[in-house]
């Protein structure tokens, strides 16, 4: 009997990690280290993922793991779709992208507390 070799399975393309601007509006958790009086937050958060669907996913898990309450996130594209549509963005902000784009990860840049 004669072994046929194992075939190897053809590599996949590596799809490149990009970093995408989302604004995420959180509730109320306990323990959310919210200041006493907050109904909630908005967060602006660079993270990085082959696709937005992925940074959004991976958005939400951390910010569940730190016992926020995500209710809604909006995404803004990548540094590229920003800058086509014309915003504006400093130094201190394309800063903080390439360090997630670097690390992988997720960087809230600002934190706003709602009061009602």
């Amino acid at each position: 009997m004669e072994e046929t070799p194992p075939t190897t399975a053809p590599e996949k393309p590596k799809r490149t990690q990009k970093v995408y601007t989302l604004v995420v509006e959180v509730g109320r958790k306990a323990g959310d280290g919210l200041p006493d009086k907050a109904t909630g937050a908005g967060l602006v958060i660079y993270a990085s993922g082959v696709d937005e669907a992925e940074a959004v996913r991976e958005t939400v898990a951390i910010l569940k793991e730190a016992d926020l309450a995500p209710l809604e996130v909006t995404g803004h594209g990548t540094l590229e779709d920003r800058l086509k549509a014309g915003d504006e963005i400093d130094p201190e902000e394309q800063a903080l992208m390439m360090r997630a784009l670097a690390e992988n990860s997720v960087i809230v840049a600002e934190m706003t507390p709602f009061f009602d």
